[in-house]
């Protein structure tokens, strides 16, 4: 009862102190999914060994003015997941591990920042990278006990009547006959007035006639994985992007005299933390960046009105840099060229084509190619038995392929992107979350309030106050 009355008096003081200053009518809210304080400095520190120098270059978002560190943990569970995590970040409430949008007693709804830019007028985005029903999408507009619903939860984003969401798909898009639904939730989402749009290109046709509007992968990439969008590592130039979803967004919301809210999802830094896949990682991030730099552009233009924040929801894989010697090797990781998850679809397709001709010595040489072993990456004579004990078991079809929470990756891939990380000099402690601290950064109106140390219930309490939303 304390810790309520404490919130109230916190954002009641917020409101106040924020009451002769500038109100944020364009507001952005950037969630890198799995992005804990190592995978930014990762990526900085890469960006610095690229320029054969020890040091970093900052991403744009980490270059903000303003920056803290932030709690994640549920209201049950030390290590969140991102249904948990996603609801504190879009409600200000805790709540338990794989419930969206409701409180711990898995029936009252938690309001979340979004509704409450809608009631006053705004116009509302949610955009991912991944599908437009996960859990961190789905925290600002469903209302479920469990993550895994994805059918209900897409009709829940139909319902929620948003201006614009954006992300590789529906999971679950078929209709329930079961329960007598009849229309799927495109159909559904059509009668609602909804314009479903498949790739950037036909975003751009479509737009202008469009009143409210779902923005999808097209249709080849989707039928591979309608889950998400492909690696920034692995994209062809086809494929839809984070940046062109912001920058899709931007357009849709702008024009508005009562403003927007849009919410940017970095989806797949989290995919790669659980594949332990650093190279992966690092292109996510930068993708999230070049998403961010969108926004930043809209800021310059707008920067007595525009607020932007960037946090995480939670800290994936236990990242850390350096594994025993004083050194790092992060430039290593350019020689990469494709995920550890692709690289495992690659190879079944060579062996595919070669049959008995996939010799070892040819195994050698795709390696060499695609992850720079044995040319620009030594490696010592542990790693290549490793390497080779792997291919001998992929050849016999005895093949171990090591699951994480999203994708199988063979034993070649898994050993590959293991050896990787050691030559980088780069640790991993598990396939899951952690309870590491995640960073806020934040520019423009009222960025000044995200600095220190805090919990990620009040990110939406803060972002409310300077907006001047009400969220109950």
């Amino acid at each position: 009862m304390l810790k309520r009355v404490f919130s109230l008096l916190f954002c009641s003081v917020l409101v106040l102190s924020l009451w002769a200053g500038g109100k944020a009518k364009y507001v952005f809210y950037f969630i890198g999914d799995g992005m804990g304080v190592n995978q930014v400095n990762l990526t900085e520190t890469y960006l610095a060994a690229l320029e054969g120098r020890i040091g970093i270059v900052p991403l744009t978002f980490a270059d903000f003015p303003y920056a803290g560190l932030i709690n994640t943990f549920s209201a049950t569970n030390g290590v969140t997941d991102s249904a948990a995590s996603g609801t504190a970040l879009a409600t200000g409430r805790k709540t338990k591990n794989h419930a969206l949008g409701l409180l711990p007693d898995l029936t009252t709804p938690a309001m979340s920042i979004a509704v409450g830019a809608k009631a006053a007028g705004a116009r509302v985005g949610i955009s991912t990278s991944v599908s437009v029903d996960h859990a961190t999408p789905a925290a600002f507009y469903a209302h479920v006990p469990d993550r895994n619903s994805y059918h209900k939860i897409g009709g829940q984003l139909i319902d929620a009547g948003f201006d614009f969401y954006a992300g590789s798909d529906f999971r679950q898009p078929a209709a329930d006959k079961a329960a007598g639904e009849t229309q799927s939730l495109f159909e559904r989402a059509s009668s609602e007035g909804y314009a479903i749009v498949r790739g950037y290109d036909n975003y751009v046709k479509a737009s202008p006639s469009a009143d409210r509007l779902i923005l999808l992968q097209s249709e080849q990439p989707s039928n591979a994985d309608r889950t998400c969008l492909p690696y920034a590592i692995d994209r062809r130039e086809s494929d839809l992007t984070l940046t062109q979803i912001t920058r899709a967004a931007i357009d849709r919301l702008s024009g508005s005299k009562q403003g927007f809210f849009l919410m940017v999802e970095g989806g797949k830094i989290d995919y790669a933390c659980h594949a332990n896949d650093a190279a992966a990682v690092v292109h996510e991030v930068i993708d999230m960046d070049n998403a961010i730099r969108e926004a930043f552009a809209f800021y310059e233009k707008h920067p007595k009105e525009t607020l932007i924040v960037v946090t995480a929801d939670h800290e994936t894989g236990g990242l850390v840099l350096g594994r025993g010697p004083y050194e790092l090797h992060t430039d290593l990781l350019r020689h990469q060229r494709m995920s550890a998850e692709e690289y495992t679809r690659h190879l079944n397709r060579l062996h595919a084509d070669l049959g008995d001709k996939l010799t070892w010595e040819r195994m050698e040489a795709d390696l060499r190619e695609n992850w720079g072993f044995g040319a620009a990456v030594s490696l010592n004579d542990h790693q290549k038995e490793r390497l080779h004990k792997a291919f001998d078991e992929f050849i016999a079809g005895r093949d171990k392929a090591k699951t994480n929470l999203y994708a199988s990756l063979g034993g070649i891939a898994d050993a590959a992107r293991r050896t990787m990380a050691e030559c980088a000099l780069i640790g991993w402690q598990s396939g899951g979350h952690s309870n590491g601290y995640v960073p806020v950064f934040a520019v423009g109106v009222g960025a000044e309030q995200f600095v220190g140390r805090f919990d990620n219930t009040l990110i939406p309490a803060k972002i409310a106050a300077i907006a001047g939303w009400s969220v109950k």
